[in-house]
């Protein structure tokens, strides 16, 4: 691998706690590619082109594939010095990055990224999500009404579940926008790398990056509880100490938001105790029962609309008396029939959410099918059949 030097961040403060760099970098013009053309994920590997992801499908733009040495060139620079050593003691690192593009009025606008750079078989490799820049409103990103209520718990833990770019990120956003613009709150979040810059409402926002404004996670956290947070945005929870110490946050009076890579509601529970040892487990299902109010699971799917490109499939699982009872007593797989006995709490299952994008012609029969759970059950709906359920207690 190339020695080639990183170039150095200016001092100056960018969006967010994000180090500008001085000179306008060679690979922003790929990202201004991906701007133009309305993509979200920019991909580099070396022996390709660079590709694009436009309305979920990846497309190689008309150039030249990539060597060794163009992606050392391309994309060292973009690393301050501490991404630069994660980079080489790890294989890898995240971090946030701007570039500035001219408006149809010829002003310059700044545009975040999200960088994951990282080495395969022994190459370099960058894949690069773009985040919007503004934060959509709940209408906006087509989620379900009841989305509204999961904002006003006093204290607890609500959870985001899915895989990498199914949108987590910006629900939780809208989210926490949804707040800021109506309570007089302190909204604090540590993320890694920042995201949404939010502009403050009727809430104070305090928004630090690890290791950009904080050395770490656990030294954040240390120094949450001293800076007298509402609602905190801890990130992705990826381990028991991240899940402990947001869970020790929820107990202890603030509404906690967090995101977790989970297929579904009802298997997030199985996954927050795969983090732990099977002795805990018990002891975790009765911390669940008393500090998680909601887990929210989600998956993108492309629409047959210009307009929206894509819709949020939304899964909500609320933790009212029946769900509780069932994780303290260990019958998770009987979970998604409480769900479905919740809808009038707010609660609903993906297939719901795939009946009603189906019905008002935002996405395809064939799409709802390929994702849906439940196949059998989802053409039953669609055929105006409600399948009911057997008791679950």
């Amino acid at each position: 691998m190339s020695g080639h030097a990183p170039a150095k961040a200016s001092s100056g403060g960018g969006i967010g706690g994000v180090r500008k760099v001085k000179e306008d970098l060679e690979v922003n013009k790929l990202f201004r590619a991906l701007i133009k053309f309305g993509g979200s994920d920019l991909h580099l590997k070396v022996g390709k082109p660079p590709s694009l992801r436009v309305r979920g499908v990846i497309r190689e733009l008309d150039m030249p594939i990539l060597t060794d040495e163009e992606m050392t060139r391309l994309c060292y620079p973009m690393m301050d010095e501490r991404n630069t050593q994660i980079f080489h003691d790890e294989g890898g690192a995240d971090f946030a990055h701007v570039v500035e593009m001219e408006n149809d009025q010829g002003v310059k606008e700044p545009w975040r990224f999200r960088v994951n750079l990282f080495i395969q078989m022994g190459r370099v490799g960058m894949v690069s999500r773009k985040v919007e820049r503004s934060i959509p409103n709940f209408e906006g990103l087509y989620l379900p009404p009841s989305m509204e209520s999961l904002c006003h718990y006093d204290q607890g833990m609500v959870l985001l579940a899915g895989v990498t770019g199914s949108g987590k990120s910006t629900t939780i956003a809208s989210m926490l926008n949804y707040i800021n613009q109506s309570e007089r709150v302190h909204i604090l979040t540590i993320e890694d790398p920042i995201e949404f810059v939010y502009t403050e409402n009727k809430a104070l926002i305090n928004q630090r990056e690890v290791g950009v404004d904080v050395k770490d996670f656990k030294i954040a956290m240390k120094h949450a509880v001293r800076q007298d947070p509402d609602i905190m945005l801890v990130g992705e929870m990826r381990d028991m100490e991240t899940f402990e110490t947001a869970m020790h946050a929820a107990e202890t009076g603030h509404l906690v938001f967090g995101t977790i890579h989970a297929s579904s509601a009802p298997s997030t529970i199985g996954r927050i105790l795969d983090l732990f040892p099977r002795e805990m487990h018990p002891a975790l299902r009765s911390n669940m029962g008393f500090n998680l109010k909601a887990v929210v699971a989600q998956k993108l799917l492309p629409t047959i609309r210009d307009t929206p490109k894509r819709v949020p499939i939304i899964e909500i699982m609320i933790m009212n008396g029946t769900i509780k009872k069932l994780i303290h007593e260990e019958k998770d797989e009987k979970l998604f029939d409480a769900i479905r006995i919740g809808k009038e709490e707010g609660m609903q299952l993906f297939n719901d959410s795939l009946y009603y994008f189906v019905t008002n012609e935002y996405i395809s029969r064939a799409t709802a099918f390929e994702v849906s759970p439940n196949v059998e059950q989802l053409k039953m709906q669609l055929k105006g059949i409600d399948v009911k359920q057997p008791g679950i207690l």
